[in-house]
């Protein structure tokens, strides 16, 4: 199996290279309009043969960016990005965007199949107010000749003087809206793919379900291969298992919520750990199970590390 490297854009980026094929870059200081909710993102993701499976900025919603940790309720604030669903008036936009900003990379680094690197960052409100400060953990593992591992170890401690409630469009109001945490957004070839799930496949109809994990399985343009994209929420996360947001009939997309439907308060001071993981493969529906598995296992090892 190859080895994994990470080269360092200062003050810009991160890439994880397997050979020729870029398999992630995130990039830490991005250059969004504040209507977006700046904020890092992983894009463009690759499978280990090099096709793509982000989406970045689409035209129907500019502040989709990859896979992104985006939050549009953070108390009064939206993290998420363009306008904020207000009880009793739909989405309003506000001028409560807020952004995530680079403090500094702590460190990165490459050993055999596994990179790593870790970001810290201060949210900051459209007014100017630090409210969060984060930590997290970014890590590519190699799988198998078709599939490697993504995981997203976050903490975040509230620095805002108050308590902090997170939620979603749901816990105001929008029923079965409940997105938010980290979201993936699919190509535009992947619209019309299967949802894959413990209990079995389909589409958008598992929007609002439980589980440990879910996977989406789409189509490239070009050659018509198949491309898998899995992620597992970590048993120790709050409210785990938690309700998916999933969409495939507009677009692709994937998203383990946390908030769907219930609110977490963090008091002023406290800290809250979220990890994920993800799995990106060469392969469709039939190899969802076996990448599950994996990628369990990936985020049991670094867990125990």
């Amino acid at each position: 199996m190859s080895a994994l490297a990470v080269r360092h854009e200062v003050g810009s980026s991160l890439t994880v290279g397997d050979g020729e094929v870029d398999l992630l870059r995130y990039v830490y200081v991005p250059d969004t309009p504040t209507l977006e909710s700046p904020k890092p993102f992983l894009h463009p993701l690759r499978t280990r043969s090099g096709r793509v499976v982000s989406l970045f900025r689409p035209h129907d919603h500019v502040w989709h960016k990859g896979i992104a940790w985006s939050l549009p309720h953070v108390g009064d604030d939206n993290f998420w990005g363009g306008p904020t669903y207000v009880r009793g008036r739909s989405y309003v936009q506000l001028d409560n965007n807020g952004t995530q900003r680079h403090r500094r990379v702590v460190d990165s680094g490459a050993d055999g199949g596994t990179a790593s690197f870790t970001h810290e960052l201060d949210w900051i409100t459209q007014s100017g107010r630090v409210v969060l400060a984060e930590r997290r953990t970014i890590t590519a593992t190699l799988l198998s000749d078709a599939a490697w591992a993504l995981t997203f170890d976050t903490e975040m401690t509230n620095t805002s003087g108050g308590d902090l409630a997170f939620g979603s469009p749901t816990t105001h109001g929008r029923e079965n809206a409940g997105y938010g945490g980290l979201f993936w957004r699919g190509p535009r070839s992947f619209t019309g793919g299967t949802v894959v799930t413990p209990d079995g496949v389909g589409g958008g109809e598992w929007r609002g379900s439980r589980g440990e994990w879910m996977a989406f399985a789409g189509r490239h343009d070009g050659d018509d291969a198949e491309s898998l994209v899995l992620m597992v929420d970590h048993v120790d996360n709050p409210h785990h298992p938690p309700r998916w947001f999933v969409r495939s009939e507009e677009f692709a997309c994937l998203n383990p919520a946390p908030f769907f439907s219930e609110e977490l308060v963090l008091a002023d001071g406290d800290a809250v750990r979220f990890r994920y993981g993800a799995g990106v493969a060469d392969g469709g529906v039939d190899d969802a199970k076996a990448l599950a598995d994996a990628v369990r296992d990936v985020l049991r090892r670094e867990a125990s590390a």
